[in-house]
């Protein structure tokens, strides 16, 4: 048996993606190892959104190249995939001369074919071709990073372009997958015993199928409103989707969430900074007026909806006024939490032609001082679960106690509580005892 290591780098997708190569892999009769020592072959699933992810892809190689393989006879097969892979193409040949194949974000399909190659003596080699059109989007759930989570891609790519996002250039334009493909996905994992998916996509709510067949029955102001109504009458038991592009998320979205209880209560609906000016230096599309209507909708449904988003501090130009105007967004819409990071230039994006011209002493005090309100917030958020009684999918023990088991609300509340394992893969009751800035606590209810 060939022994496949895969390891990824990022996001939800970049996770999706591994599971349909370790599927692909699976079908074509590899296996897949997690002992990096004994494999055949070694995988990098990698992340572009972040210049440390890319320095880790070469510090990994390094590692690998440099340690012994289990069986003494050859190193093993490397082989660089997803967006770094799209990104620099040949060019990492030239920045590792230990690397055998790279494949782009739309060759991941013919993974199989290029170990092959490999095998048979071929020469390093690239491929950053389109997608075939049968490519199979289904995964085995013995791939699945979980047996009780799916991923579902609805949209790929990106046509946004925010001036210090690599993404589009890294995924590609945006492109929909058909409605009926996706029912089709929800419905198998549905059968398989999966409790909660999420739907994913760089833009989610920027969803627009060539077709929608599929989604005639279905009402909604925009299509991914309707796929929402659409997916959510499938009955799977739970159904989270992000990310969300602010300046094409409509009122609708939170009505469906209103009329649906198996749609999950939770919007993540970055927004990077709270300043006008910066926004527009970012080409993001939307302004704070225009952002904080969405907010107040998302506020005034009749379900508690949380609220996540993302910030960067120290983006160029950024002067104490506009962080201050930042500050005042995260009071104003209290988010139950906030992903946070400081400013650092890509290459390729429009944004690293600017001048970096705020101190990497300053981003890091605004940062801190970001964090400090965010953390006030947050904490009053946790706290007004205390007493509350909350569903929560069992997914594991606790990293921290051998006594407790963890899971996630519907709202993305992490929950630790005293149970036994027989509870691990079930939604239960459980009522909430003690907030943490991070994780909830309560007893089986």
């Amino acid at each position: 048996m060939k022994k496949v290591y895969l390891e990824t780098f990022g996001c939800q997708m970049n996770v999706s993606d591994s599971e349909r190569v370790a599927s692909q892999l699976e079908k074509d009769g590899y296996e897949i190892t997690s002992s990096e020592d004994s494999a055949d072959v070694v995988l990098f699933n990698t992340c572009s959104v972040r210049e440390k992810a890319e320095h880790k892809l070469y510090s990994r190689i390094g590692e690998v190249r440099s340690g012994k393989n289990s069986n003494n006879l050859r190193q093993p097969i490397i082989g660089v995939l997803g967006c770094v892979a799209q990104l620099e193409g040949e060019t990492l040949f030239k920045k590792s001369q230990k690397i055998d194949f790279v494949l782009g974000t739309k060759a991941l399909g013919r993974v199989s074919s290029a170990i092959e190659n490999i095998r048979k003596g071929s020469n390093s080699f690239f491929d950053l071709a389109d997608r075939e059109e049968n490519y199979d989007w289904s995964v085995s759930k013995t791939q699945m990073f979980s047996p009780y989570i799916g991923f579902v891609p609805i949209i790929e790519g990106c046509n946004k372009f925010c001036t210090y996002c690599i993404v589009p250039f890294s995924r590609g334009r945006e492109k929909s997958i058909a409605p009926a493909d996706i029912l089709k996905q929800v419905l198998r994992l549905r059968r398989q015993g999966i409790k909660e998916i999420y739907l994913i996509g760089q833009n989610v709510n920027s969803y627009r199928p060539k077709t929608e067949t599929g989604l005639e029955n279905f009402p909604g102001a925009t299509p991914f409103s309707k796929l929402l109504r659409a997916v959510a009458a499938t009955g799977l038991e739970r159904i989270k989707f992000t990310t969300s592009f602010p300046r094409d998320f409509h009122a609708d979205i939170v009505d469906a969430i209103n009329e649906n209880e198996n749609l999950c209560n939770w919007v993540h609906l970055p927004v990077q900074s709270g300043s006008n000016s910066i926004l527009k230096a970012m080409r993001r599309g939307h302004t704070i007026e225009s952002y904080v209507e969405k907010i107040v909708k998302i506020k005034s449904s009749t379900r508690k909806i949380s609220l996540t988003t993302d910030f960067i501090v120290g983006f160029p130009n950024e002067t104490e006024q506009d962080f201050q105007a930042t500050l005042d967004l995260i009071k104003h819409c209290e988010f139950d939490s906030s992903y946070i990071f400081k400013y650092s230039p890509r290459p390729g994006t429009p944004a690293s032609q600017m001048e970096d011209n705020v101190s990497l002493k300053e981003k890091t005090n605004r940062f801190l001082e970001l964090e400090k309100v965010q953390r006030f917030y947050q904490q009053k958020a946790q706290q007004s679960y205390i007493n509350r009684i909350v569903e929560i999918l069992v997914e594991k023990f606790s990293s921290k106690s051998k006594t407790e088991l963890s899971g996630h609300t519907s709202c993305q509340k992490v929950v630790n509580f005293k149970g036994s394992e027989n509870l691990v893969g079930k939604i239960i009751k459980v009522k909430i005892t003690k907030s943490k800035l991070n994780t909830l606590h309560g007893e089986k209810y």
